[in-house]
């Protein structure tokens, strides 16, 4: 009889519990802070500025996480003792780069320097003054950071890419660079031994 009158008693509020009327009156919060949460959103007004804007200007020489760039030689290509442009690329030329540095380098820059660095690319018939070819001596005698930073910064007709290739792939691309003018300046001490014989 007890049981009975228990479960009666839990029907009776459940039902009642679930009428599925709405109601004027707001919900009950028990902890309000989840459910609304002042914020100033992006480009809305700010009154608590002189100039009303919510969104502001970092301090000066601060850096956001993740983003300190304190590895001269890999970010700006430069050798931290003497300031001058390393000698050679930070990152190793390893196949799978190269595949990656060769998709970038016909992206980015053979349609100036052309696809073998021979500086024809198709930008010439359309008036682009010709940029030098990667294998006369001048050219190749260049470092790895001045290619990285003329990728970066540009130079004389060419415009800055520093904004479009993400760091690594300019290394990679430099690395591509190296390849193409072996390729083209390659002797037999290049060739692996048991490849020779088939030379003519």
């Amino acid at each position: 009889m007890r049981n009975s009158l228990l479960y009666s008693a839990l029907l009776a509020i459940v039902i009642i519990g679930c009428q599925g009327r709405p109601s004027d009156r707001p919900p009950v919060h028990i902890n309000p802070n989840m459910d609304n949460q002042p914020k100033f959103k992006a480009q809305s007004a700010n009154p608590n500025f002189a100039d009303a804007a919510s969104m502001r200007v970092p301090p000066a020489g601060t850096v956001a996480r993740g983003h300190l760039r304190d590895d001269v030689r890999y970010y700006e290509g430069l050798d931290p003792a003497t300031g001058q442009p390393v000698l050679t690329s930070p990152v190793p030329a390893a196949e799978s780069g190269l595949q990656r540095g060769r998709e970038r380098y016909n992206i980015y820059c053979s349609v100036c320097h052309g696809q073998t660095g021979d500086g024809k690319g198709i930008m010439l018939q359309k008036g682009f003054p010709p940029p030098a070819s990667f294998h006369s001596d001048l050219v190749r005698n260049y470092s790895d950071g001045h290619y990285y930073r003329a990728l970066t910064y540009g130079l004389r007709n060419m415009p800055a890419h520093g904004a479009q290739i993400k760091v690594e792939d300019r290394w990679l691309i430099v690395n591509y660079i190296r390849a193409l003018q072996r390729s083209q300046h390659a002797t037999l001490a290049d060739i692996p031994e048991e490849m020779r014989g088939r030379i003519r």
